[in-house]
């Protein structure tokens, strides 16, 4: 049987293979609400070691300000976990359920990590207004450079 963090992996794995439709995402709230939501998601979660503001700190990297670096394309030399690029949302979607929040990675509910990923987001300038951000609409969402 696969611990959580693995269902939501395979999930989300299976998924970007190629599926036709996403599998259940825990409802269809639209993206404000799951930014709204998420913002105290991200605070309990996220900001000890992201910064309040995602702005990174000496244990995390930025996840919030672009244009300052935040989600590089490529991962930067010095990181220990990822290893992979950040093309779309859904390749850092597949990273945060993989890895956060430590020490117990895959342990928050798939909608949480829905609405933590649509705070970054919507932190980040990206407002996606009435859709529901998923699996199936973040692989189509590439990262802006």
């Amino acid at each position: 049987m696969l611990s959580r963090a693995g269902w939501v992996v395979s999930c989300l794995v299976w998924c970007v293979a190629g599926c036709a439709t996403a599998p259940a995402t825990g409802g269809t709230e639209p993206f404000t609400e799951q930014a709204k939501a998420g913002g105290q998601l991200y605070v309990d979660h996220c900001a000890e070691c992201h910064g309040n503001a995602g702005q990174g700190t000496d244990k995390a990297p930025r996840v919030v300000g672009l244009k300052e670096g935040a989600l590089p394309l490529d991962p930067p030399a010095s990181r220990e976990h990822r290893k992979t690029q950040f093309k779309t949302v859904m390749d850092v979607a597949g990273f945060a359920v993989k890895n956060m929040p430590p020490p117990e990675p895959g342990s928050l509910k798939e909608e949480d990590y829905w609405r933590i990923l649509a705070f970054d987001l919507k932190a980040n300038g990206i407002d996606l207004g009435d859709k529901h951000l998923d699996a199936s609409l973040a692989q189509t969402l590439t990262i802006p450079r």
